[in-house]
């Protein structure tokens, strides 16, 4: 098959995320049996065009011109390679494949955005647009298959206006290569990943202020991109930027030795459509704390590879990093669960799905 993919990023852009993650793994694997192209933004220092592990990417236009950039370049150019499918992943705002190609369309959606991460995370005019763009989705891809990476937003999905028999779960996977390495002598917790104001990393930074209190040799770990300027101030004003290290962006081995060796692994953010880094820690031997939220739902199953707490709940979500600092029999038990739930993921098994899907539509 010929597979057109658009995402407005691919693996190699500095903001790359899990959804990058998902059609890297998923794509690479399409191209060693079929002809896999990706459409995304360029960033700087960015070429116009490669191959990475089998996948043509082709970059134009910025973070927000590339949905632009996209529909001309179809509409002038890639249309006459005659693709067999076009895979639209939308990241909030979509491509509008629907309005500009007749060949069949696969739309992925991780999470529904919704208003309140918009206004969050873009100024109020540009937050109003990638609202009102996301809510188009329902009649606009009406006739489209969809692909979705947890039972949550499937169900939420379906609440969106999106018929059920449209819509296949097909999860994330991950590299399973055991990383148990030695647990640190100090109750360490940790979150890794990308520093998002829907993620709250103020939040685990306020429940970790509470921790300090009852655990007072215990230190937190986060490691991720992004802007932490405020998160260093916030540390000071709770007074243990002594007891937090910011680590920044780490490469693969480095992250893998940091999961390891923590005791907890804590997430806050507001939803996730799955929470792929939930299942690297779980794979690392170390469970996992969060919000009982959409994505955090499915990827952690409360009592069993992790603990899930009321959202928004900062002091709940302490007292549950407590509980496992302190229960040393319930998290090794976690642990042990973690890996075995870890195990049960494959990107392999990921790409098989997400084949099938596709040449069912061919």
């Amino acid at each position: 098959m010929k597979i057109l993919i658009f995402n407005w990023r691919d693996i190699t852009h500095p903001w790359a995320g899990g959804a990058e993650k998902y059609i890297h793994e998923i794509g690479k694997r399409l191209a060693k049996k079929h002809e896999v192209t990706l459409f995304c933004s360029r960033y700087p220092g960015s070429l116009k065009g490669e191959v990475i592990d089998g996948i043509e990417i082709i970059r134009d236009g910025g973070k927000f011109t590339t949905y632009i950039y996209a529909a001309v370049k179809y509409l002038s150019k890639l249309r006459k390679r005659d693709y067999d499918v076009v895979v639209d992943d939308i990241n909030g705002v979509p491509f509008f494949t629907p309005l500009y190609s007749r060949k069949p369309i696969v739309a992925i959606i991780h999470h529904i955005v919704g208003w309140k991460i918009f206004r969050r995370e873009l100024p109020l005019p540009l937050a109003v647009i990638g609202y009102l763009c996301e809510r188009s989705i329902p009649y606009i891809y009406r006739n489209c298959k969809f692909v979705t990476v947890s039972e949550s937003t499937k169900e939420e999905l379906k609440r969106f206006g999106i018929k059920e028999s449209n819509i296949t779960v097909v999860p994330n996977g991950i590299d399973l290569n055991p990383h148990l390495g030695k647990k640190s002598e100090k109750p360490v917790v940790v979150y890794f990943g990308r520093i998002k104001n829907y993620k709250r990393v103020d939040h685990i930074l306020k429940a970790f202020s509470i921790v300090k209190r009852k655990i007072p040799d215990a230190e937190l770990v986060i490691a991720g991109r992004g802007e932490i300027t405020h998160l260093k101030n916030l540390a000071k004003d709770l007074n243990i930027d002594g007891s937090v290290i910011f680590m920044g962006e780490v490469d693969e081995k480095r992250k893998v030795e940091i999961l390891s060796s923590s005791w907890v692994y804590v997430i806050a953010s507001t939803k996730e459509g799955w929470g792929i880094s939930v299942i690297e820690a779980n794979a690392c031997g170390t469970p996992a704390v969060a919000y009982d939220v959409p994505g955090l739902r499915d990827s952690i199953k409360h009592g069993y590879n992790g603990l899930l707490v009321e959202n928004g709940n900062i002091e709940a979500l302490a007292n549950a990093i407590i509980h496992l600092l302190k229960d040393d029999e319930l998290r090794k038990e976690l642990s042990r669960n973690a890996i075995e739930w870890a195990k049960q993921f494959s990107w392999d098994k990921s790409a098989e799905e997400f084949e099938r899907l596709i040449q069912s539509l061919v």
